[in-house]
């Protein structure tokens, strides 16, 4: 990995840290850059402001999350594994209970472009007519996260459906 793309990424895991902890409104880029153990310059280098850097944030988990999903050997396990990653997410935890707006906006679907790569990415690893009712799925546990075993068994009788 080249060296800006190891400081934009240490960046992006320095922000998800900083907002497991505080949330989105509480964090600021001098905690950020000291997690990623960047110079704020850095982070300014990659980012012109908050806004920008989160929006990164979200297209990046978004993609982490597909890649997930395409690495498991069954729908089922891919399935069990994006319900595994959103229900435990401390992020995730965090803004549901400091920034509600935020989660709110971002589970309501829209034109806004991290939607609709969230639901074509959906749509690559589970077919076209699968997407949406996946993603649905896994945004409900954004603000309701399931037990493992609750995973387990709602990502069993999905698999079931879209087979």
């Amino acid at each position: 990995m080249a060296p800006e793309q190891r400081s934009r990424s240490a960046i992006l895991s320095g922000a998800k840290i900083v907002i497991a902890e505080v949330g989105t409104y509480e964090s600021n880029m001098v905690d950020i850059s000291a997690r990623a153990q960047v110079s704020r310059a850095t982070v300014y280098n990659h980012f012109a402001d908050k806004e920008e850097m989160m929006l990164s944030l979200l297209e990046s988990e978004i993609n982490r999350l597909a890649t997930l999903a395409k690495k498991q050997p069954s729908p089922k396990d891919a399935l069990f594994a994006l319900s595994r990653d959103i229900s435990t997410d401390l992020a995730l935890r965090k803004m549901v209970e400091t920034d509600p707006e935020d989660i709110a906006h971002f589970v309501t679907k829209s034109e806004h472009p991290m939607w609709a790569l969230a639901t074509e990415l959906a749509s690559k690893v589970f077919g076209q007519l699968n997407g949406d009712l996946i993603l649905q799925w896994l945004i409900s546990q954004i603000g309701a996260p399931l037990s493992e075993s609750q995973s387990r068994h709602q990502a069993d009788q999905l698999a079931r459906v879209l087979s």
